[in-house]
């Protein structure tokens, strides 16, 4: 039987494991969206679908939410669905977790009765412990220093998007690419489904705070080889603990780090922001907003400070005004609600293989074949 692993943070992962997650995230996509359609009254000629894999098939998944929560509660549990399993919310009124018992005996008793736990909490350690006493893999959801999900459909939605960061000479063969893609997500009749698009190295600026998801950017993407300019205000730094995951995989090499927001924004292909007061931080709102002030990405901070002119903006969410302008958020620039929308197709790629097979391993990228009962469907 294989081992089971536990996913906190995506500096637990190498960079072929990293990618075989986002293959198999467009994978899951394109295999399921046919099965998602309306479905027509009329008879038609009988199609060729793959069932999604049914990985967890009677099989249920604790989702212990100590936070509240919208994209990632509907990512969890429209994908345990798909995979023909059941999802099963904990939040931090239903349970003894917190109140009388202990997270080593929560992790037991949740892991003895499902196959998986996808964990969203206050305090990085209560992640930790759970993953420690636990019989079956913990996904981290969320936690103060770690947010590996969001990460993974980040970059999902930047290699769909490749064509808009297609050098001058390679634009029409990256548009073309991106054509035939899309006419392959949208074909039901197709044999194959089409490989991750290319993503050429970017840079990628962060204005506002040092959180959780930010560190998983830390750790992450100099390592799949993108530069990082980041700003924050000098007293919002990453915690020592994350920085020395940073300088042991190498990342800090591919990092510049400063105040000016305008400084961070130079050459940039891609502007990414996050809430500046985060759950728990609510009395600290007033100050964190004085501190921010000129944080706020819009069109002409981005112009001012040189980033290309076709640059593209993500935001985890919810997102409030202060972080980001109307014009930018819900403009032409704006790749936010396909980031949102991705969250469902990773998060489904992480249970197949973390809670469904126990197998991340980076050599088996590519798609089984179908089987009979899948040809017959």
């Amino acid at each position: 039987m294989a081992a089971k692993q536990h996913l906190m943070t995506l500096a637990d992962l190498s960079v072929p494991q990293i990618n075989r997650l986002l293959a198999h995230s467009l994978y899951c996509k394109q295999i399921s969206k046919p099965w998602l359609e309306p479905q027509s009254h009329k008879p038609t000629k009988k199609t060729q679908l793959r069932m999604p894999s049914q990985s967890l098939f009677s099989k249920t998944i604790a989702l212990l939410f100590s936070k509240r929560s919208t994209r990632t509660r509907l990512a969890a549990e429209t994908s345990v669905s798909l995979l023909g399993g059941n999802a099963l919310f904990l939040g931090k009124e239903d349970i003894q977790l917190g109140v009388n018992e202990t997270p080593r005996d929560t992790a037991r008793v949740i892991g003895g009765m499902t196959e998986g736990i996808f964990a969203r909490v206050g305090a990085h350690e209560e992640i930790e412990e759970l993953a420690r006493y636990s019989p079956v893999p913990v996904v981290n959801a969320l936690s103060s220093l770690w947010h590996p999900t969001q990460i993974l459909a980040d970059l999902l939605t930047l290699h769909e998007h490749s064509h808009l960061f297609a050098k001058p000479d390679s634009q029409a063969d990256s548009t073309l690419e991106y054509k035939n893609m899309q006419t392959a997500v949208k074909s039901r009749k197709r044999e194959k489904v089409m490989s991750l698009p290319e993503l050429r190295p970017l840079t990628i600026s962060y204005i506002g705070d040092s959180a959780n998801v930010l560190h998983d950017m830390l750790v992450t993407y100099p390592r799949l080889g993108h530069s990082l300019r980041v700003a924050t205000p000098s007293k919002y730094r990453a915690p020592p603990e994350v920085w020395k995951r940073v300088e042991e995989l190498g990342c800090d090499k591919g990092i510049w780090w400063g105040e000016d927001p305008k400084e961070a924004v130079k050459g940039a292909d891609v502007v990414v922001t996050d809430t500046w007061i985060s759950m728990g931080q609510e009395a600290e709102k007033a100050q964190r907003l004085q501190d921010f002030q000129g944080y706020q990405v819009t069109e002409a901070l981005c112009q001012e400070g040189g980033a290309n002119p076709d640059w593209r903006f993500l935001h985890c969410l919810p997102r409030k005004q202060d972080e980001v302008d109307d014009e930018v958020f819900y403009g032409p620039r704006s790749l936010v609600f396909p980031e949102a929308d991705n969250r469902k197709w990773t998060t489904m790629a992480v249970f197949d293989l973390f809670f469904g097979r126990w197998d991340i391993s980076a050599d088996s990228s590519k798609p089984k074949p179908k089987s009979s009962e899948e040809q017959k469907s």
